[in-house]
């Protein structure tokens, strides 16, 4: 399985290249007044209005650094109604990609309630890199706000 790696402060990570859509530079966001401090804003891809999760923000609770390998990762994130929808994800030090066997994956031993996302650990000369799932990143309520403004589907109806 081909995976895209990045940081969130000093720990490693990665998402499915699969999901991916495409890897861009920062760019000006729209804030949004009244959502959690993880949402960095919107901002318009393609003719769609799109959120961006700061994922440094969510996961250690203090917002990306200003590096240039800071980006936005483009994904196809599943919704409820079998569409697929576009959402940027802003992390640090996404600069590489790294391809293991989904044999390689191990469970990380401890499940957070508070984040779900959180999944499988790979071991690699790197370190311990754990494995981001799109598909438990919000909960329903978070889908509802975060999720269903806009038409910034892909019509696509893959899962």
């Amino acid at each position: 399985m081909l995976m895209l790696l990045f940081y969130a402060g000093n720990n490693l990570y990665a998402v499915e290249s699969s999901q991916v859509v495409e890897v861009i530079p920062r760019v000006s966001l729209r804030k949004i007044n009244h959502v959690p401090d993880y949402v960095a804003g919107l901002f318009n891809y393609r003719g769609a209005i799109v959120p961006v999760i700061d994922l440094c923000h969510l996961i250690q609770g203090t917002p990306s650094r200003s590096y240039l390998s800071t980006r936005i990762v483009m994904v196809n994130y599943p919704v409820k109604n079998n569409t697929i929808r576009y959402l940027g994800l802003m992390a640090e030090r996404v600069t590489e990609t790294l391809d293991k066997p989904d044999t390689d994956l191990v469970d990380a031993g401890i499940q957070v309630n508070e984040a779900p996302y959180l999944g499988e650990m790979i071991m690699d000369d790197k370190g311990m890199i754990q494995c981001i799932r799109l598909e438990k990143l919000f909960s329903d309520s978070q889908h509802k706000y975060l999720l269903t403004a806009g038409n910034n589907s892909t019509n696509d109806t893959r899962n």
